[in-house]
């Protein structure tokens, strides 16, 4: 084979010139529906797959680390590594290269090689979508919603609502996400979401997309401020305290380390690994033993269930469990990212659900064989110039316009202006308040450096926000409590005076 290495890169090179023309043929041609959409996203998907399969193995060639390439480029120039005649060489390769293309006809240049590639333009690769997916228009998620509602941290909702909750994990309490049940859902939700997203944009680049996600998460983990992980306190506003292990050495007996406070022992127990439970003397007790006695050389009775054996692996519990949220955080951050690309289309699922909902067997019987007939029949533009429109109303689902009692029924001839997104326009009342959760409007007012509470509802003016939002501070600098002005001291007389006036007149020796 080394013989024909020039024939074998040459033939590579043709390759990944064809397929290069191919693709931009390919995109050049508009689909005329959904699905012909699709079938060409995977047909340029498999192509570019082709073209980088071909360049790694060009440059394995042009890497040459038998020299099989360097000797044969010496061989074309009459050198010889045992010194035979130049011209028998000369035939002994021409005739390994006439039975390399005997065993390989396809590498042969023929005139009509361009027809065999023509025929990659009318493939139609495979994509498999189950009934309720509907060929990629919507998602189909009810396996997970039936066990989001019997978790622990779900609740009972209907599959019309999860479809609107399940995007938003950061609502869940961290307490309940500390659960094996927990992982393996959100574990599942990302797996399904990857392959549908795969299925409906297979030439979008999912691993630069993740990439940015983790770059910016791990920033966000760093300064506890990833949504639904913050630290405690920090939720209310306030800087979070960083965890400091408790110095043993500045107690001296079991009592003045009872003195710490139960729940501040509790914290340290937890992370060494030693039972919590028990009451405030216990605790003490069990943890002012670690002071002289090293942590492997404790009895087994002072540590909670397993923990024992982590710590000997070398893996402190903490240390372990931190991971865990670590990784629990990086799936819903993926998650949150696939959601926002599928925004649309998770939309599009919930007013499927909801129209399903009004609709009797009969009716439900009708539409899916219509839909079956439809699928039948190959849509052309003339097909979709003959849709007749004069009062210009909204698509549905269906590719037809809605009925005009319903354009009416929601106001969708109504146009609501929003200044904090960048003035776009919503129609009809219903996408004008639900905008005030999208990605958008959110990113409006982190611009502004406003948080997007329910206190920001129907406000679409940057001035309004800003005003509303100095009152909201100024409110809660008012309600602080400032000790030294309402702290009240008493002396022996009686007489009652402030933090500030008590500590001025005992300073100055009057009282």
């Amino acid at each position: 084979m080394s013989s024909t290495l020039l024939e074998v890169t040459r033939a590579a090179h043709e390759e990944v010139e064809r397929l290069e023309r191919l693709v931009v043929k390919d995109l050049q041609t508009e689909p005329n529906s959904n699905k012909d959409r699709l079938v060409q996203s995977h047909r340029v998907r498999n192509m570019i797959d082709t073209i980088t399969d071909t360049t790694e193995r060009l440059i394995e060639i042009y890497a040459d680390k038998d020299n099989a390439r360097k000797d044969e480029i010496a061989a074309l120039g009459g050198q010889t590594a045992t010194g035979t005649n130049v011209f028998s060489s000369f035939y002994d390769r021409l005739k390994e290269i006439r039975e390399y293309h005997r065993r390989h006809p396809s590498a042969r240049v023929a005139v009509d090689a361009s027809e065999d590639y023509e025929n990659l333009l009318k493939e139609e690769p495979l994509v498999e979508f189950s009934g309720e997916e509907a060929y990629g228009r919507y998602l189909d998620l009810h396996e997970l919603y039936n066990q989001y509602i019997n978790s622990k941290f779900g609740k009972e909702i209907e599959y019309s609502a999860y479809l609107d909750v399940f995007s938003r994990p950061h609502e869940i309490p961290r307490k309940l996400k500390m659960t094996r049940q927990y992982r393996e859902y959100i574990e599942k939700l990302l797996e399904y979401l990857i392959y549908f997203f795969q299925r409906t944009e297979p030439l979008q680049d999912l691993d630069r997309i993740f990439s940015k996600v983790v770059a910016d998460f791990e920033e966000q983990w760093v300064t506890s401020t990833l949504q639904g992980w913050e630290t405690e306190g920090q939720e209310n506003g306030h800087v979070p305290a960083q965890h400091s292990e408790l110095d043993l050495d500045y107690y001296s007996t079991v009592e003045e380390l009872m003195e710490v406070g139960s729940e501040r022992l509790k914290e340290e127990l937890a992370a060494k690994g030693l039972k919590s439970g028990g009451t405030l003397q216990q605790r003490a007790e069990r943890l002012f033993l670690t002071k002289h006695t090293p942590l492997d050389k404790l009895d087994k009775k002072h540590f909670a269930k397993g923990a024992r054996g982590k710590e000997q692996n070398g893996v402190a519990p903490a240390t372990q469990e931190v991971g865990n949220l670590k990784d629990i955080a990086l799936m819903e951050a993926k998650m949150k990212k696939l959601c926002d690309l599928l925004s649309e289309t998770i939309e599009r699922t919930i007013q499927n659900v909801q129209k399903k909902q009004a609709l009797t067997y009969e009716e439900m019987e009708a539409e899916r064989e219509e839909q079956e007939e439809t699928q039948v029949d190959t849509e052309s533009d003339d097909e979709e110039q003959q849709i007749y429109n004069p009062l210009k109303l909204p698509m549905g689902w269906d590719g037809k316009p809605i009925p005009y009692w319903l354009y009416k029924l929601h106001g969708l001839g109504q146009e609501f202006k929003c200044e904090i997104c960048g003035n776009y326009s919503y129609w009809g009342r219903r996408a004008f308040e639900r905008h005030f959760k999208e990605w958008r409007h959110q990113h409006g007012m982190r611009c502004l450096g406003i948080p997007n509470t329910k206190n920001f509802n129907e406000i679409t003016s940057i001035e309004e926000a800003k005003e509303l939002w100095k009152k909201i501070q100024e409110r809660q600098g008012g309600i602080k409590w400032r000790p030294e002005l309402e702290e009240e001291y008493e002396d022996k007389e009686g007489n009652i005076y402030n933090k500030k006036t008590y500590t001025d007149l005992q300073r100055q020796g009057l009282i």
